[in-house]
């Protein structure tokens, strides 16, 4: 059966969490991809008076930051284990208190159960290079009736060229596909999924790791 990802495999986070690879499994780069990407979504809006949804915050490479930086953190994964493990291994105390563990919600459809509806921002970061297209469409569709205080959604993707019809060597040097991981779409493609579920998005010309793209967007 071939899968998404890897990380759909039978028993794939039960293996890497056995091994104590929490932190590879989510791409590594534990301290330089906080130093990046967390003083650019404040640029872009998000502020201590947020109610922040982290989805597929894996280990909390970002969470174990963003979560004193909000009003209230809420976070999903396909895999609550690894959630769990980042927050017994990486957070302080004070960051525990700040995120108790009822905030980790296991989530591989894009559903959302048992977030508030309180929530005003959204972060998906290295999600959709991992998933095809449709799980971007399923993510953001999914995002307007659940949570009508949403201000700001960030995303990140690996991009192609307009026309591009196979792999493409990103600018850190990951060749990414169209038809399987580590994915990519063109950014017109990622621009209509985005509009279409009443996002309308931008795409950022900041640096982020392994080329990703930061895409900014708010409802309409």
């Amino acid at each position: 059966m071939t899968h998404p990802s890897p990380y759909a495999a039978p028993g794939f986070y039960d293996d890497a969490l056995r091994k104590g690879r929490h932190r590879d499994i989510v791409g590594g780069r534990w301290d330089e991809t906080p130093r990046i990407v967390l003083p650019l979504l404040a640029q872009h809006g998000l502020s201590e008076t947020d109610h922040l949804l982290d989805i597929g915050a894996g280990a909390l490479r970002l969470g174990r930051h963003l979560a004193p930086m909000v009003t209230e953190y809420w976070a999903t994964d396909a895999s609550r284990a690894l959630m769990l493990k980042g927050w017994e291994t990486e957070l302080d105390e004070a960051t525990r208190k700040r995120l108790p563990q009822d905030h980790l919600i296991e989530d591989a459809t894009f559903a959302y159960p048992q977030i508030p509806d309180s929530i005003t921002a959204a972060l998906a970061f290295a999600v959709f290079t991992h998933l095809p297209a449709r799980s971007l469409h399923d993510a953001l569709t999914n995002l307007r009736p659940r949570f009508p205080h949403l201000r700001h959604v960030f995303f990140t993707l690996f991009l192609c060229p307009e026309g591009h019809t196979g792999p493409h060597r990103q600018k850190d040097g990951v060749v990414t596909h169209p038809d399987r991981f580590p994915w990519h779409m063109t950014e017109t493609q990622a621009l209509t999924i985005a509009e279409t579920a009443g996002f309308p998005a931008t795409a950022q010309p900041h640096r982020l790791p392994r080329g990703q793209i930061l895409f900014t967007a708010q409802p309409l």
